[in-house]
């Protein structure tokens, strides 16, 4: 039997309450198909670490992850630990040291999720954002000179290489091409006439080689006008890594908040474990009522489910969610109802060893 080592961060606030649900229904999709397992192992790492070692996690952690084939992060992330802090020194450094340069965030109207667009429907909401997530304006390159002075200046650079930029844009093209869809690149290249115009050269390039994909750019700020007045247009995106981190909460606020906000981070190549998380904050305002929605932890696990190879078990996981939304009857406040954390998570099992027959 195959078997997955998965390294658990739940993280702060209500990481530790919506990742257990994810867990819960890892296993159960595991034990209903009975051809593969998982085995857990947390880590209490995070920003209450922090408070109490001066650090988000320990000096080895880095060599720790690398003996897991993936890892399962909650949310990061709480008040007295400042937020760059808390996001350097875990989620940035897990990603670049592990190469994840792939960020995948479906942005999808799921049937029953409440949409704040009028006369918009599930079809005209169906998309994937291919987030570069490794250099660009998250590279942490820049410097901050004469600090306090009058005459204090700070430099933020963007970083983007000709590896960086091609790779994620021909895992673009890729994964339209297999999907048979549209790709969208979304830059600013009237602006930024060195990074943005180097991306919109490049995207040019590789297009040369997918003459079977259709192409389209876009402005970032025209971009965001048209995920609300138009997201129909959009089927694949690829972007960079500030303006895909933006992008996908709009997306988000369209297709149901964020408690449906799922992402991937991954390393294709496989040398190194990915990371799966819900992109919701902690929320520690609501931590330890079990009133956070654990929906997308569960689309999280849904996508590593895909990325081991159990797309069917994936697409599964999206249903249940789906029925469970359409239904009404078991969600969170932030959807409408009254359910409890746990009790969602009881709901897509259930759902799941119903469908199993």
């Amino acid at each position: 039997m195959k078997s997955y080592k998965i390294a658990v961060i739940a993280g702060d606030g209500i990481g530790p309450e919506v990742i257990a649900e994810g867990v819960r229904v890892l296993e159960h999709v595991a034990k209903l198909d009975g051809g593969f397992q998982f085995e857990f192992t947390n880590f209490p790492w995070g920003c209450e670490y922090y408070l109490k070692n001066g650090k988000m996690m320990p000096d080895n952690a880095i060599d720790t992850l690398k003996e897991y084939d993936a890892i399962y992060l909650g949310a990061v992330g709480y008040p007295g630990v400042p937020d760059h802090i808390s996001l350097w020194d875990l989620l940035l450094k897990i990603r670049h040291e592990f190469d994840e340069y792939v960020n995948v965030r479906p942005v999808k109207l799921l049937n029953g999720a409440p949409c704040p667009l009028k006369n918009i429907s599930c079809k005209d909401i169906d998309m994937i954002v291919i987030r570069e997530n490794s250099e660009g304006e998250y590279a942490g390159a820049g410097d901050w000179l004469y600090r306090g002075q009058e005459n204090e200046v700070v430099l933020q650079t963007g970083v983007f290489s000709r590896k960086g930029t091609e790779r994620i844009i021909r895992y673009a093209f890729e994964l339209a091409r297999k999907e048979r869809k549209t790709l969208t690149s979304i830059s600013k290249g009237n602006a930024l006439n060195y990074s943005m115009v180097f991306w919109d050269s490049v995207f040019a390039e590789v297009a040369k080689e997918y003459p079977d994909v259709k192409t389209a750019s876009y402005l970032v700020d025209a971009a965001s006008m048209f995920f609300v007045k138009d997201p129909a247009r959009f089927q694949v995106v690829v972007t960079s890594n500030l303006f895909g981190d933006i992008l996908t909460d709009l997306g988000a606020a369209i297709t149901g908040g964020m408690g449906l906000a799922a992402g991937a981070n991954l390393n294709p190549e496989k040398k190194f474990p990915s990371m799966f998380e819900p992109i919701h904050g902690s929320a520690p305002d609501i931590a330890g009522k079990q009133i956070a929605n654990p929906l997308a932890s569960i689309w999280s696990a849904s996508q590593m489910l895909d990325f081991f190879g159990y797309e069917n078990w994936g697409a599964r996981l999206i249903d249940a969610i789906e029925v469970l939304m359409v239904e009404g009857k078991t969600l969170t406040c932030d959807l409408g109802g009254t359910a409890k954390t746990g009790e969602v998570g009881d709901a897509i099992i259930k759902l799941l060893t119903g469908g199993n027959g």
